[in-house]
């Protein structure tokens, strides 16, 4: 009878499972005291990608600043625009930010030295005054910070301010030439510059040439005009030469422009095409001599000359003469010859050995050299 009873116990007991439904898992092993108890998970988690303007941000260039300020009067300033018009006769104060200040400026003032200008450094800003201004005074004014590093300084390209100034003045409506006439030379292997410049912004200018008279179409292809620059040439030919002038309209008046001479260029751009000529490569003692040194270049390309000769730590007495010159080689080809010239008198034997001439232009240098000897 007990065997019974226990036997109904258990019956019992797995019906009572089967209802609450909480059966052992099979197989599970006991946690031990510290194991980790977060089931693992087959979830995909997708890596955080950048945003793509933050790699660019990254990349690009530091932006510009501005640091220049036009000082206007009553106190009152304001940042210039790309191009201001002022009356000429007023002075113009500019001011940029920072304690290392370089400026720039029309060529005009530089090439006169003119003593309208100042230009002054204070502890924050620099500081560029131009008083009784003119409409010869036209053109670009920049500055810019300078970063250093002991005595060795560089521009500052984030920190840099430009403004261009027209200078309206009654009765020039063309920036004020120094001369009546101008040279403009052709070369095919860069722009050239027709420098028609007008100092209101508004002006219509138009280009001619004078024989045989006509209006030179400017048609954006071969040749532009830039208001900052003049009638520029893009790729200059030898028909393009001649004698040219321009003509400018505003507010119901025209003026004509000084004339231009269009030259076409033959030679090519580089080093000096130099060479080496004694008097004479025999002498004889008390005898004078002579070596040129010459060089064929573009017309407007100017040359410097450099001598090594035997006297010269003796510091013999010599006599050097650079000069230079044109030359018309027909068809409007033109050819600029620059020489100098050693002349040494009464010859001794220290004045024997090597003559050596090293001519320079922005392109290079070359050295030539001769050998002059007792006969």
């Amino acid at each position: 009878m007990n065997v019974w009873l226990l036997l109904g116990l258990l019956l019992v007991h797995e019906a009572l499972e089967d209802v609450t439904g909480q059966h052992p898992p099979k197989n599970k092993r006991p946690k031990e005291p510290g194991e980790n108890r977060i089931k693992p998970t087959n979830k995909k988690v997708k890596p955080k990608i950048p945003k793509i303007k933050d790699r660019d941000a990254a990349d690009a260039p530091p932006k510009t600043q501005s640091i220049m300020i036009h000082m206007m009067d009553k106190g009152r300033f304001q940042k210039p625009a790309a191009t201001l018009s002022l009356p000429a006769g007023q002075t113009l104060e500019l001011r940029c930010k920072g304690n290392k200040i370089e400026w720039s400026y029309p060529a005009y003032l530089d090439t006169f030295k003119d003593s309208r200008l100042s230009v002054k450094q204070h502890e924050r800003y620099g500081q560029l005054t131009l008083v009784n201004s003119t409409a010869a005074d036209t053109g670009e004014f920049s500055c810019w910070g300078q970063l250093c590093h002991g005595y060795i300084c560089r521009k500052d390209e984030t920190k840099t301010g430009s403004t261009y100034i027209f200078f309206t003045e009654k009765g020039e409506l063309f920036v004020p030439s120094p001369s009546y006439f101008d040279v403009v030379y052709l070369n095919p292997d860069r722009q050239a510059v027709v420098p028609c410049r007008v100092t209101v912004l508004s002006a219509k200018v138009t280009l001619h040439r004078e024989f045989p008279a006509k209006e030179i179409p400017v048609n954006g292809t071969d040749i532009v005009y830039d208001v900052k620059r003049g009638f520029v040439y893009l790729q200059p030919r030898s028909d393009h030469q001649g004698v040219l002038y321009c003509k400018a309209e505003a507010g119901g008046k025209s003026q004509i422009s000084v004339k231009y001479q269009l030259l076409y260029v033959e030679v090519p751009r580089g080093p000096p095409s130099t060479t080496i000529l004694a008097s004479s490569n025999k002498v004889r003692s008390g005898d004078d001599l002579s070596v040129l040194c010459t060089v064929l270049g573009e017309p407007d390309v100017e040359v410097e000359f450099r001598w090594i000769y035997p006297g010269q730590k003796d510091e013999r007495p010599v006599t050097i003469q650079d000069t230079w010159r044109l030359i018309h080689r027909g068809l409007g080809h033109t050819t600029r010859i620059s020489q100098s010239v050693m002349t040494i008198e009464d010859l001794e034997t220290t004045d024997v050995g090597y003559y050596i001439c090293t001519a320079q232009n922005l392109q290079g240098e070359t050295t030539v050299a001769t050998t002059v000897e007792f006969s």
